[in-house]
C-alpha cells in the first residue's frame, strides 16, 4: 500500500504506540493512519461506536464515514468482512504484530495478506 487511510483496532485512546485490540468490533478506539508515498503521513484516533444497534456493521459504517480504505485485524466474522468489502475497505489479516505501529509497518512492507473466509471466526474474540 502506497496511498490511503488505514484503520487499526486499538486499546485505550489509540495511536501508533498503542497495542492492537484483539476484537475489532469491541475495541476502545480505531487508530487512523494516513499513508502517502508508502510512508506514514499522519495519525489520528477515533473512539469506537456503541455496538448495539446495527450490531457488527457499526464499525463498517464508522470507518467508511472516515474515508478509510484498509483495516488491519486479527480476524472477524463473515458478516462484517462482507460489509467491509461492500464498503470498499480492504481487510488485511495480522495476528503476529501486537502493536499498532508494527502492524502498519507490516502492511507497508507488503507482508500482510488480504483477509479471506479462511480467517473468519464465529464471532468469538476477534
Amino acid at each position: 500500500m502506497t496511498e490511503g487511510r488505514v484503520a487499526v483496532p486499538s486499546l485505550g485512546k489509540g495511536g501508533l504506540e498503542c497495542r492492537r485490540s484483539g476484537h475489532f468490533g469491541h475495541c476502545d478506539a480505531f487508530t487512523i493512519v494516513d499513508i502517502k508515498e508508502g510512508k506514514i503521513d499522519g495519525v489520528s484516533a477515533i473512539p469506537n461506536a456503541e455496538h448495539s444497534q446495527g450490531g457488527c456493521l457499526v464499525p463498517v459504517d464508522l470507518l467508511a464515514a472516515q474515508k478509510v480504505n484498509a483495516l488491519i485485524a486479527g480476524g472477524m466474522g463473515m458478516r462484517p468482512l462482507m460489509g467491509f468489502q461492500d464498503a470498499g475497505i480492504d481487510v488485511y489479516f495480522d495476528s503476529a504484530n501486537p502493536g499498532v505501529k508494527e502492524a502498519v509497518e507490516a502492511l507497508l512492507a507488503g507482508s500482510l495478506e488480504k483477509m479471506t473466509e479462511n480467517h473468519v471466526c464465529g464471532g468469538g474474540h476477534h
